[in-house]
């Protein structure tokens, strides 16, 4: 790949079909795969990774909002597209552009069912979420009779999948509450099906229960960040690849001398002579205020530069005292080798905040 000229994000395709290829063939050949690409496609561009998903043949697509479902219907996404988190303001712009909306409480069920009606709509999928544990969205098991009560009562829906999530699937020190869910499902999923009299497709692995749990992977499972090549584990990291390089470039290169002050409030001081390098990316680009005063760093020319001061909106400075670099030299902030999920680390957060927190603003480069 060429050296980076200003900051982007690279983002390498043959990674993603690397992952997706990984992940595949953990499946049964008739176990459905959803491709999670909410949240601009985990920081990445949505509509870029769900073209080449489709053209992979994925499934399903999953997106938060109704708006990102929009976006990837309107650059000829065509596969169906979950909607996990549908909000009623939205149900009519969800059926204008097919979209699948999953059903998690009885007040968006029956107005899910009154806006369908309305407008003329007949077995209008949807997808029936239950809350095994995670108690973030989804009925209880309690509530399935009343469920497929309201459900029976109209021809406007029909139950395409009925799913859960996993609370605690990468973590193996919680293995017994993950069976316990994975129990729990298949008895809501039991007693749905009969009373119902038809057998949707059952989903409630993420990306750690397809690898962790194969006995729960049921006719579909849903994967966000091992698509983008984190496994959520030291072990299955070495089987996915990062898909995205951060890269920027030093703009200048100061000496600061012995008492001297880096950044907005001096909030470094220096207690010796060093060299500094400050870089065009910052808090507005996905670099949160987290990092710097030491915490965190980026790699230029093989080694390890310290972030020094608070981070700025637009710009870093980093401690270059020991590298042999020079203004307009390539700097990598994460990549496959100095990863998302190391930098994250050094500030006690994860993987996901920081990919999906880099700006739009940040120019993205796709490599097939």
């Amino acid at each position: 790949m060429p050296k980076a000229q200003e900051t982007v994000l690279e983002i390498d395709l043959k990674a993603l079909k690397h992952n997706f290829k990984h992940l595949k063939s953990k499946l049964n050949n008739s176990t459905k795969f959803l491709a999670v690409v909410k949240a601009f496609g985990y920081g990445s561009d949505a509509i870029e990774i769900a073209k080449y998903l489709q053209d992979l043949d994925a499934d399903y697509f999953a997106v938060a909002y109704a708006n990102e479902g929009v976006d990837l219907r309107k650059a000829g996404i065509t596969a169906p597209i979950l909607v996990l988190h549908p909000l009623t303001s939205n149900f009519k712009t969800i059926l204008e552009h097919c979209l699948e909306p999953s059903i998690y409480n009885h007040k968006v069920l029956s107005e899910f069912i009154e806006v369908a009606i309305e407008e003329n709509q007949t077995a209008y999928p949807v997808h029936i979420k239950f809350n095994t544990g995670l108690n973030r969205l989804g009925f209880s098991k309690n509530d399935v009779n009343q469920v497929v009560s309201k459900l029976m009562a109209t021809s406007s829906v029909r139950v395409t999948s009925i799913f859960s999530h996993l609370a605690a699937s990468e973590d193996l020190n919680e293995k017994a509450f993950t069976l316990n869910q994975i129990e729990t499902f298949k008895t809501i999923s039991e007693n749905f099906i009969e009373a119902i009299g038809y057998k949707p497709i059952l989903h409630t692995c993420n990306t750690s229960g397809i690898l962790n749990y194969p006995e729960a992977h049921f006719d579909m499972v849903r994967s966000g960040i091992g698509l983008y090549g984190f496994g959520n584990s030291e072990k299955e990291n070495k089987n996915l690849i990062p898909i995205a390089s951060l890269k920027t470039v030093i703009s200048q290169i100061h000496k600061i001398e012995k008492g001297e002050s880096v950044g907005y409030n001096r909030a470094y001081k220096s207690d010796g002579g060093l060299k500094t390098a400050t870089l065009p990316i910052g808090h507005a680009d996905g670099i949160g205020r987290q990092y710097g005063n030491e915490k965190g760093y980026v790699t230029i020319n093989g080694k390890q530069a310290p972030i020094l001061g608070n981070v700025c909106m637009d710009m870093i400075m980093v401690n270059v005292t020991n590298i042999d670099c020079k203004e307009g030299d390539e700097v990598i902030v994460f990549d496959a080798k100095a990863t998302a999920e190391n930098l994250a680390q050094t500030t006690g957060t994860i993987s996901y905040e920081l990919i999906t927190g880099i700006s739009q603003r940040v120019k993205r480069i796709f490599f097939r």
